[in-house]
C-alpha cells in the first residue's frame, strides 16, 4: 500500500516564509562584489563605445565596479558562448549587439539559441549605419558605388566588422539587390573593419554610425548612405539607402544586455530598472546624443518580444538571400 504524507499547514507556510526571505535578501544584496561585462568584439567598436558608457552608469547605480571584458572572436560568437556558460548569478553579463540574435540564423553549425541559452535582460536602444567608402573611390552616392561596381567586376570590396552582423546582413542584402559582385571581407569588429577602408585595402564598408562617425567628421571617410528609413540629423545631404535604389530598405542595429539562461527573476528585474534608470541620466542621453544613438526602455518580456520578432523577419531575409557561413 502507498502511503502520502501531507506536510503540516504551518510547516508549508514557514518553508514559504523562508523561501520569499532569501529572495529578498538575494535582491538586497546583490550586487556585493564586481561584475564582469563581456563584449564579444574589439575596443574601440560602436558596440564597445555604447557598452562602456552604459557600465560606467550603472557602476554608479550599483555601486561595485563593472570589468569590461573584450572577447573578439568568431563574429562575436566565442564572447556569446563563454558567457552561456557562465553561472547564471548576476556577475556575468553580455553586451551586444542585434547579431547576437542574427548569428545562429547565417551560421552552418549549430551554435546557440538564441533564445533558449540566454537570459535577455535589457535592450539599449539602437543606431543607424553608414555606408562609407575610401575618399580615393569616386563615389558620392551608393549609386555611383554600384556603377562603379558593375563596370569594374571583382575591383571593388566590402569590409565587415564581422559575419552574421548587421554589417554584413547589410551589405549582403545590398549586393543582392544591386546586383553587385563585391566581396565581403570580415573582420573582428569595427575599428580594423574601418581602419583598412581608410588605409585603402578594402572599398567600402557599412557600420554602426557610433564607431564610423569619428573617422567621417575626421575627413577619412565618405559617407554615401544611411540604413535608417530617414536620414540622419548630423548627415543631413546623406541619402538613405531607400531614396538610393532600394525602396523600404531598413537595417538598424539594435544594442542590449543578457546573462546566461535562468538569471533569478529578482537580479533581473533589478538590473533591467537600473538600465531603465541609466538611459535617463541626461549626461548619459548626451553622449548618446553625439553617436546619433537611441536609447529606449524595455521589461524583460519586451526585450524577449523583440528578439523573437527578429528571428522570424531576419530569418526570413537570410533565407530568401541564401545567407551562409561556415568558421
Amino acid at each position: 500500500m502507498t502511503r502520502t504524507f501531507a506536510l503540516p499547514y504551518f510547516r508549508l507556510g514557514a518553508v514559504a516564509l523562508c523561501l520569499l526571505g532569501a529572495s529578498a535578501v538575494h535582491a538586497q544584496t546583490y550586487p556585493n562584489k564586481p561584475i564582469k561585462m563581456v563584449i564579444p568584439y574589439t575596443p574601440g567598436g560602436s558596440i564597445d563605445t555604447v557598452g562602456r558608457l552604459v557600465a560606467e552608469q550603472l557602476q554608479k547605480q550599483l555601486g561595485q565596479t563593472i570589468v569590461i571584458e573584450n572577447q573578439p572572436g568568431a563574429s562575436g560568437l566565442i564572447g556569446s558562448a563563454n558567457v552561456q556558460r557562465a553561472k547564471a548569478d548576476g556577475y556575468t553579463l553580455l553586451f551586444n549587439a542585434s547579431s547576437q540574435v542574427y548569428m545562429p540564423l547565417v551560421v552552418g553549425k549549430k551554435t546557440y539559441d538564441a533564445e533558449r541559452d540566454f537570459t535577455p535582460i535589457a535592450q539599449i536602444g539602437f543606431v543607424p549605419l553608414i555606408v562609407a567608402v575610401n575618399n580615393d573611390v569616386p563615389a558620392k552616392t551608393l549609386g555611383d558605388l554600384a556603377a562603379l561596381a558593375k563596370a569594374n567586376p571583382g575591383k571593388y570590396t566590402w569590409a565587415t566588422s564581422g559575419l552574421g552582423t548587421t554589417s554584413h546582413l547589410s551589405e549582403e542584402m545590398i549586393n543582392r539587390a544591386l546586383k553587385l559582385d563585391m566581396e565581403i571581407i570580415p573582420y573582428k569588429g569595427a575599428v580594423p573593419q574601418l581602419t583598412d577602408v581608410v588605409g585603402g585595402h578594402v572599398s567600402a564598408a557599412i557600420s554602426p554610425m557610433p564607431g564610423v562617425h569619428s573617422f567621417v567628421e575626421a575627413g577619412r571617410l565618405r559617407p554615401i548612405a544611411v540604413t535608417s528609413k530617414t536620414r540622419v540629423e548630423k548627415m543631413p545631404n546623406v541619402p538613405t539607402v531607400a531614396e538610393s535604389g532600394m525602396p523600404d530598405f531598413e537595417l538598424l542595429s539594435w544594442y542590449g544586455i543578457w546573462a546566461p539562461a535562468n538569471l533569478p527573476a529578482d537580479i533581473l528585474n533589478k538590473l533591467n530598472a537600473e538600465v531603465g534608470k541609466a538611459v535617463k541620466v541626461p549626461s548619459l542621453k548626451a553622449r548618446f546624443d553625439e553617436l546619433s544613438f537611441v536609447p529606449t526602455q524595455s521589461t524583460p518580456d519586451e526585450f524577449k518580444a523583440l528578439i523573437r520578432k527578429d528571428i522570424v523577419t531576419i530569418g526570413k531575409s537570410v533565407k530568401d538571400a541564401n545567407i551562409k557561413i561556415d568558421f
